[in-house]
């Protein structure tokens, strides 16, 4: 493992900003720890990507969050934790955190037994969430599933408020509303920020993601592994990204972070 250069953090990766709801949620739980976000734009969406380059994009995230000081990491990242954690897992010496669709719990809570999962086509395609599927899903649930198609584009490009961005998002939920489900799980780190374009459409449709489930089990971890802090100020969260602009990113997580939040442009 490399040598950590800077105080112990959190670290944190996705392909872009969605991860960015992931840290936010751990930040409101975890206020007296130091948070490194790097946010990989310039590789995003991963979804569409083959199972080895979103490996390889993974080790390279890793080895980026080691030299900054990561002492734990969160794969902020559907697609990455499906294909890519356990190969993390067996290379690195440091506790890793994945993002896993919601599905468990969207059975829990649906009434009529219908659920809908909206994702990327790498996070579908897996095995990982092939595993997940059979385990949480019997004959008495129905699982519609559809693969999410311009959205983690249009988050990245601060579009997601658009019309035509909307009306499009409408269009690939129209399965949802036809098939009456009564519960959508976010299976994409990047979906929060349009689940109030989705719940316009599906008025009554409990929507679920994964932000608070992560959040706990990354404060479990770093209680089981004696990582926690012994700050007792509130940290900092640091964002790194390799976008060519950081407007998106900063207009999108302004409200999250508060005055803690220090967002710059690097190279990896």
């Amino acid at each position: 493992m490399e040598k950590s250069k800077t105080k112990p953090s959190i670290g944190i990766f996705d392909s872009g900003i969605g991860g960015t709801s992931i840290a936010s949620e751990i930040h409101k739980l975890l206020p007296y720890e130091d948070i490194i976000y790097l946010a990989d734009s310039k590789n995003a969406p991963y979804g569409n990507k083959p199972k080895e380059e979103i490996i390889n994009l993974a080790h390279k995230n890793t080895k980026k969050l080691l030299q900054l000081g990561a002492k734990l990491i969160v794969v902020a990242c559907n697609t990455a934790t499906t294909n890519a954690i356990k190969e993390l897992r067996k290379t690195y010496q440091i506790p890793f955190i994945g993002i896993e669709p919601a599905i468990k719990p969207a059975t829990i809570k649906s009434v009529n037994k219908t659920i809908g999962i909206l994702a990327t086509k790498g996070t579908l395609a897996s095995k990982l969430f092939s595993e997940t599927s059979k385990k949480y899903v019997s004959e008495q649930i129905k699982l519609i599933q559809i693969e999410g198609k311009g959205i983690v584009e249009a988050i990245e490009s601060n579009k997601h408020n658009s019309n035509q961005f909307i009306k499009s998002l409408h269009q690939q939920l129209y399965n949802f509303k036809e098939q009456n489900i009564d519960c959508l799980v976010l299976g994409c780190t990047h979906y929060p920020y349009v689940a109030k374009q989705i719940q316009d459409f599906l008025p009554g449709v409990k929507i679920i993601d994964s932000g608070f489930a992560v959040a706990r089990q990354t404060k479990k971890v770093l209680d089981t592994n004696n990582l926690v802090s012994k700050n007792k100020r509130e940290s900092s969260v640091s964002i790194y990204s390799n976008a060519d602009s950081l407007d998106p990113i900063q207009k999108i997580t302004k409200d999250n972070f508060g005055d803690f939040l220090k967002i710059e442009y690097l190279d990896f």
